[in-house]
Parts: C-alpha cells; structure tokens; sequence
C-alpha cells in the first residue's frame, strides 16, 4: 500500500513556534512603524496649519486675532472661528495620536471640545495656540498682561516663538516660573500652570510645533521652557540648565528625557 505523506505533530509545533517567534520580532517594529507614521501625519497637519495662520495673518495686516471679540454670540476672535475661512478638512484639527475624547481620563491622547467658546460645541481639537500671539484690544487677555503679547507674525527671532502646537486645551500664556505637570497628560489645575496644556509626549519625547516664522519641527518636551512664549520670557528660567534646573528637579516621567 502506498503510505500518506504529511506533517509530524512534533514537525507543526516547530513550524507554529517559529511563526510566533517571528510576529514577537516584528510587531514592535511595526508598532515604531505606526506610530511613526502618526508622527508624520501630525507634522503634515501642522504644516497646513502654518499655511493658515501665514494667510490669516498676511491679510490682516500682520496681525492675529484678538481672542474674544463676538458677533451674533459667536466668539469669532477665538482662533477657533477666525481660522475656519482658510480650511476645509477637519482632519486637520487633531493629531492622529489623539483619539480620545474629552472625558476619558486624564492622558495625553486627549482631543478636546471646545464647548466653553461660543459657538464651539462639537469642535475637538488637540492642537493649541500660544496665547501670547492674540492681539488684545484691552490692557488685558483673560487676565494676562498685553504688553507682552507678540500680537503680530512681524517680530525678530520668530524661529523661536511657537505659534501652534500639540496641546490638550484651545491654547494657554506660559511663563517661564510654570512647573511641569506631575505625570504624563495631567489635565487638572493646569489654569494658572498653562505650560503643563502643552508639556504633553505624545511622541516619544518631542512634540511637534509651528514656530512663528511658519516652519516646523519636533521640539523636545523640556526644550519647551527654552523658547520665547512671549516678549519677557525667560528662555534661562528655573527649569533649563542655564537656570540651574537639576535632573532630579523634574518629575519622574520627564526625566529620560533631553535636558536644555
């Protein structure tokens, strides 16, 4: 009799732990692939968002909103509405990394709505302006001082000024004294401490940023205490090397990261 030819069971385990063996190997390399993938399409996303504010800005004399100014209860000085002209795709709003929903949990994956600006409801975003950039009418912008708003894209160093970036508010006024958040995403009493709405790693330590001058980069998480957030700013505060900053001085989760 002719005998059947087939698999040993000895033979299939092999071949079934190799295969395993295999996708233990690859899936965290995809997993950086993805990830990194994301990355890219936020950097895309912030470059649209560079075009915008370059065309908001040119035909408006140079000039940014001024953050509160209202029309039939709209808050249209709110970046939220004075951008909406210059765009279409709402994609365009959020980083891809972002895929909660406000509500579930404090983390960094948050996309917020906006229903605290009129006329916002169903809004998510989770890209933020600097405050500082909004041309005040008042001596005042929700209890900031004017005169130190850049209010204008026509400034000196504007390489080093951010303009919009990854956030898990509408925006915030950093001062350089601002501690960093606690843990990772740490979303509460983060009012009076505006750096900790943008000291967020959603991408392995950088985050991704629109300077000024409408150019972007990946900025490091500490590196955001070394930028210029408005006219007095100082880039040599407490929180950077030149101001004495140690490592233990950050929080544990922030202390793998780059000092500057």
């Amino acid at each position: 009799m002719e005998r059947r030819k087939g698999f040993t069971l000895i033979e299939l385990l092999v071949v079934i732990a190799i295969i395993a063996l295999l996708l233990a190997i690859l899936m965290p390399a995809l997993s950086r692939v993805k990830k990194q993938a994301k990355a890219t399409a936020c950097q895309m996303n912030l470059h649209h968002w560079g075009l915008i504010w370059s065309m908001y800005t040119s035909d408006n004399d140079g000039s940014f909103p001024d953050g509160t100014r209202r029309v039939d209860g709209k808050q249209v000085g709110h970046w939220l509405f004075a951008a909406e002209p210059y765009y279409k795709d709402e994609a365009i709003r959020s980083c891809p990394m972002a895929y909660k929903k406000w509500g579930q949990g404090q983390n960094p994956f948050i996309a917020w709505e906006a229903t605290n600006v009129g006329g916002g409801s169903g809004f998510y975003t989770s890209y933020g302006i600097n405050n500082w950039l909004y041309d005040p009418t008042g001596s005042a912008l929700w209890g900031y001082e004017a005169e130190n708003h850049f209010k204008s894209a026509n400034v000196q160093g504007a390489d080093r000024i951010p303009l919009f970036l990854d956030c898990f508010y509408l925006g915030g006024h950093p001062r350089h004294t601002n501690d960093p958040p606690d843990f990772n995403g740490q979303t509460q009493n983060a009012g009076p401490i505006c750096m900790r709405r943008f000291c967020i790693d959603r991408h392995d330590g950088v985050t991704n940023m629109v300077f000024l001058n409408f150019s972007v980069r990946k900025v490091g998480i500490k590196e955001l205490w070394k930028l210029k957030w408005h006219r007095e700013f100082n880039v040599n505060g407490p929180w950077t090397k030149a101001g004495g900053v140690q490592p233990t001085s950050w929080p544990e989760w922030m202390r793998k990261f780059k000092d500057y």
